[in-house]
């Protein structure tokens, strides 16, 4: 089955043949210059992305308190699968990986009630896995990848710089329109084209998730592998003979994303014994949710609110 995975942005839905949600890159300059963000005994001691600054006009107090109004808009509109089971397991689960990664937010975690098979990552911590997604799912290890790369995003604040980004780019349209290449443009909903180089951002954004997720998901006990089989299975190339689409996907390629875990797992995360791939409580995890009634098709409702007015943010 496709498998989408979305990475909700206030207004914007990010969509991929996978599962939610780019690296500055694995091969980034700027992230193999920093020892510490290849120091996984440095996970919990580092900045890797919410500091309020030039690429963030967000305390983390703003962000938070617009992912905790973003969320019970979600929640007013969206149905949530209400099983204390699988709440329990998901959030025992979700919280120990949390305890092993950089984030500054508390996370919460709420499973929609829906055969598609995505995720959503809210600002400030609020994370959303699907039903269709859980039953998808093989192993211990892919699901907690899946909520590894999730908090990886919490801990970028990924919204929050895109948000940013995004805002800086609008203030560019008009004279990059009038100076610049039309091909080197994409249609917004506004109308307005946004540059090239606000789809580079969110494709190193996700590369980032991917660089630190791993690391989250290796420090938390579980084997790195499952990272990559998760990915493997979760996204999709892009179709054969559509270059155009592929050039404006917020994503980044398969090939490169796999090309660079399997570095860092190389180079970066030291080879051990007995790491985890699955254990018997997925299994009966598994088990209970497949006696579950199936999940309706329901099309996700996105909320329409704005971040708060950039100049006040500064």
């Amino acid at each position: 089955m496709k498998v989408t995975i979305r990475n909700l942005v206030p207004g914007v839905i990010l969509a991929a043949a996978l599962l939610p949600s780019p690296v500055l890159g694995h091969s980034s300059a700027s992230k193999k210059t920093n020892k510490s963000y290849r120091n996984i005994n440095a996970i919990g001691h580092r900045e890797v992305g919410c500091a309020k600054g030039m690429g963030n006009w967000y305390s983390n107090e703003q962000e938070r308190s617009f992912g905790a109004r973003l969320s019970a808009s979600l929640e007013q509109s969206t149905a949530l699968l209400r099983d204390p089971a699988t709440t329990a397991y998901l959030d025992h689960l979700t919280q120990m990986i949390a305890s092993n990664s950089d984030t500054q937010f508390p996370i919460t975690i709420r499973v929609i009630e829906s055969p598609d098979a995505y995720a959503l990552t809210l600002p400030g911590g609020y994370q959303y896995i699907t039903h269709g997604l859980l039953l998808q799912l093989q192993t211990e290890g892919e699901l907690a990848a899946a909520l590894a790369r999730g908090i990886a995003h919490t801990s970028l604040c990924t919204e929050a710089r895109l948000q940013t980004r995004a805002s800086l780019a609008h203030m560019m349209t008009i004279p990059l329109i009038l100076g610049g290449d039309p091909s080197a443009h994409s249609a917004s909903d506004s109308g307005f084209a946004v540059p090239l180089t606000l789809l580079k951002f969110g494709r190193e954004l996700e590369l980032q998730a991917d660089y630190f997720g791993i690391q989250y998901l290796y420090k938390s006990g579980y084997d790195p592998q499952c990272f990559v089989q998760f990915v493997q299975t979760a996204w999709r190339q892009p179709p054969p003979g559509k270059p155009v689409a592929a050039a404006f996907s917020p994503f980044p390629l398969l090939v490169e994303r796999l090309k660079g875990l399997e570095n860092e797992i190389n180079d970066i995360l030291p080879k051990r014994d007995g790491a985890v791939r699955n254990t018997p409580e997925f299994v009966s995890f598994r088990e209970h949710l497949l006696t579950l009634s199936p999940p309706k098709p329901e099309p996700p409702k996105v909320p329409t609110l704005h971040w708060p007015d950039e100049q006040s943010s500064r």
